[in-house]
């Protein structure tokens, strides 16, 4: 399709923000090739399944902390809760605090004791010590699934990321990060992604700190960044932890307290710290388990300053995005849908604003860093868990330790291969943190009940472990399926359920029909100069087009003003949700179904009246519009969110934490319930895996500055003076 015309005539361009000098590619070339060189040069220190899978249990307590912490920080955090932030607020920032925190030391100082004595490759392998070999089976399928899919997620997410600030291809930020992850993880296995994440925090720190520092520094410091957001939203609490959250309607978010301490505090916050193995994995490769619990809490120190570079770019963009740029952030599929920027976008947009040439390098290749290490944390952590916990034991139980080692290397490259095309199915996402919700928080929650109750209640059986975790993954799944469930259809028309836009816009601008009319009628003249010069650009570009065309057209990001016709076209269809669009007249050309010819005859109001409009819509326009839908997977169904999360005005995150709670509960009861009534396994077999039936490994004497409970006891202490402070 040509579109040259219809770009002259509107003025679309590129929507690239930043421009790159000779020296901020330099800067982003020496990083790819230094994480290459370290993946060649490590490859030799990998050569057994120990040494591949679990670095050889040498880490220090630094390198396994700072691996720990920066395992998580890739740009999807960054962005995602910098964009939380945004939304909501303060509030984003207890992903930070009482989101992460507590659990990070009870792993440090409950869990990590058992899962250091098992001396287990993952924590499915727990599992199978534990309970057995289904509930093994069962993790490792559902994880490595989950893996591979967030790992898509990043590669998508920063392949929109560089084409938003710098301008580049998709598809070539797509294959340059997956095949460089690929080598490097594919060579040294474990050992060279702690090294690179290593290399990546450090970088990461120095790529996005300048943004919060430069910011506050504009904004006029924190008290004048607060007073300006409060200014421009009188009646809203953007700015405190805990004082609008004694009821849902006194916050951005809609939660209640108790969603965020049981919800996020409890379920999300212990299930992902304490049994996701992509976080739990480097720190089991400390080199004694004093290394890996002082490890975990150096962790934790480091979790809590991460607000400074993702919370606070997200309160500045409130403040000077706003209040001074006149940028207004909308919801994800919005700004799809209008070409506008979303709340995503905050830091990209912030490091447009501050960062120069060579600062720009920097910061780009921060970003870079923090995709490149969540997809192969992702990466490594799949190789491992299905090479150990779904190849070994279900496929090939008696080959080599080399033989695990080559599957391993090849799982990591096969790992990616997947990854890149669950990337480009993320573009068929309107809403990708949707996406991540269901591959993330519906399968940690689960495990970790599973987990947990295996390790403190000795009278948990097998069949209670293996089907109380399957009950809690589809408990959760049915939850997520449920608040986006519109039993009597989702009404309003959506930029999506334009299904052959080209056809479409041709049949409403000829107006032929008294139906097109109608339609054209309800458009303000902006939107009729649009369909105009849309169907001039459509006939100018006519003709055959080859099959790789069309997928380069279902795939790319399609022009801004584009994206505002669509959403022209769908406000103009949705002009009739009050009144009756039906008329002998109007529809005379359209074949009715009996079913529709009768309700013509009625009076319909409310939902009705919109089903029915849209219902005769639908058949007006048969090729070009989507039908009804009950599940809706960008909208909330308000009465089933307020089932869930107790509150008419949940947002995404209430519901999210919420579900998460109640997912919690279900799978502990389900667990308890069946163990009840079946056998557990004998004490012999389980003395070494239950809290209290064997005595604690004992390191001997040390140091009062090296004892991990101490230093517990004294991040715990912070985290409550943080949260007095920022009450």
């Amino acid at each position: 399709m040509n579109l040259s015309p219809f770009l002259a005539v509107t003025g679309g361009g590129s929507s690239r923000l930043l421009t790159m000098s000779p020296v901020d590619l330099l800067i982003i070339i020496i990083y790819f090739l230094v994480v290459l060189a370290i993946g060649f040069y490590l490859k030799k220190f990998a050569s057994t399944g120990e040494d591949f899978f679990m670095a050889g249990r040498k880490m220090t307590a630094w390198v396994a902390g700072l691996s720990f912490i920066s395992a998580n920080l890739s740009s999807l955090e960054t962005m995602g809760w910098s964009a939380m932030a945004y939304q909501y607020g303060m509030l984003g920032a207890h992903a930070y605090l009482i989101g992460a925190i507590p659990a990070i030391l009870f792993l440090a100082v409950v869990m990590m004791p058992f899962y250091y004595i098992c001396r287990t490759h993952s924590v499915p392998g727990y599992l199978k010590l534990r309970y057995g070999e289904a509930s093994r089976s069962l993790a490792g399928i559902s994880f490595s699934f989950m893996t591979v899919l967030v790992c898509g997620v990043n590669m998508f997410a920063m392949a929109t990321v560089l084409r938003l600030i710098l301008g580049w291809n998709m598809h070539f930020s797509i294959w340059v990060s997956s095949v460089t992850v690929a080598i490097y993880v594919s060579l040294g296995g474990l050992l060279s992604a702690v090294f690179n994440e290593v290399l990546q925090f450090f970088l990461i720190w120095l790529g996005t700190l300048l943004v919060p520092i430069l910011g506050l520094y504009e904004a006029g410091g924190w008290t004048k960044m607060i007073a300006t957001i409060n200014a421009a939203h009188p009646g809203q609490n953007f700015t405190s932890l805990w004082a609008n959250m004694g009821s849902a309607n006194n916050n951005p978010m809609g939660m209640h307290w108790t969603g965020m301490v049981f919800g996020l505090g409890l379920a999300v916050s212990f299930g992902y710290w304490c049994t996701d193995f992509l976080q739990v994995q480097r720190v089991m490769a400390a080199k004694s388990l004093r290394s890996a619990q002082n490890g975990t809490i150096i962790g934790a120190v480091l979790k809590m300053c991460v607000p400074l570079i993702v919370t606070l770019p997200g309160l500045l963009g409130l403040a000077i995005l706003t209040q001074k740029a006149g940028i207004t952030l909308m919801p994800e599929y919005q700004a799809q849908a209008t070409g506008g920027h979303s709340y995503n976008q905050v830091l990209p947009l912030l490091m447009a604003r501050y960062l120069g040439p060579g600062l720009l390098g920097l910061g780009v290749s921060a970003m870079i860093a923090g995709f490149m290490s969540g997809m192969a944390g992702n990466v490594s952590a799949f190789a491992t868990v299905w090479t150990y916990d779904v190849y070994r034991p279900l496929i090939n139980k008696k080959a080599s330790d080399a033989h695990y080692v080559s599957m391993g290397r090849w799982c990591s490259i096969i790992g990616v291969l997947i990854a890149i095309v669950t990337a480009y199915g993320a573009m068929l996402f309107s809403n990708i943190l949707a996406y991540l919700q269901v591959l993330v928080l519906l399968f940690i929650v689960p495990l970790f009940a599973t987990v947990i109750l295996g390790m403190l209640w000795k009278q948990a059986t097998p069949a209670g472990g293996f089907w109380g975790f399957l009950i809690g993954i589809l408990a959760s799944f049915f939850m997520f399926f449920y608040v986006h469930w519109f039993p009597g259809y989702y009404l309003p028309f959506m930029e999506k359920d334009i299904r052959d836009l080209p056809a479409l816009a041709q049949k409403i601008q000829m107006a032929k029909e008294p139906v097109s009319q109608f339609v054209v009628a309800q458009m303000p003249p902006d939107t009729r100069k649009l369909l105009d010069q849309y169907v001039v650009s459509e006939k100018a570009g006519s003709g055959p087009v080859s099959l790789w065309g069309r997928i380069e057209e279902a795939i790319k990001e399609p022009n801004p003003e584009v994206l505002a016709l669509r959403s022209g076209i769908v406000n103009a269809m949705n002009a009739a949700e009050t009144n009756t669009l039906y008329s002998a007249e109007r529809f005379s050309a359209v074949s009715l179904t009996p079913e529709q010819l009768a309700l013509a005859r009625q009076k319909l109001d409310g939902d009705d009246l919109a089903r029915f409009n849209r219902s005769l819509l639908e058949k007006a326009y048969p090729g070009e519009l989507a039908r009804m839908r009950r599940l809706e997977a960008t909208q909330l169904n308000p009465v089933h969110a307020e089932q869930i999360a107790t509150s008419p005005k949940a947002q995404d995150m209430a519901v999210n934490m919420f579900s998460a709670f109640w997912s919690l509960l279900i799978t502990l009861g389900a667990v308890i319930m069946i163990s009840l009534f079946t056998e557990p396994k004998p004490d012999s077999e389980i003395k070494d895996l239950v809290y209290g039936m064997a005595p604690l490994p004992n390191e001997g004497t040390c140091a009062w500055y090296a004892k991990p409970t101490l230093w517990a006891a004294v991040v715990g202490v912070i985290l409550v003076v943080v949260n007095i402070i920022f009450w």
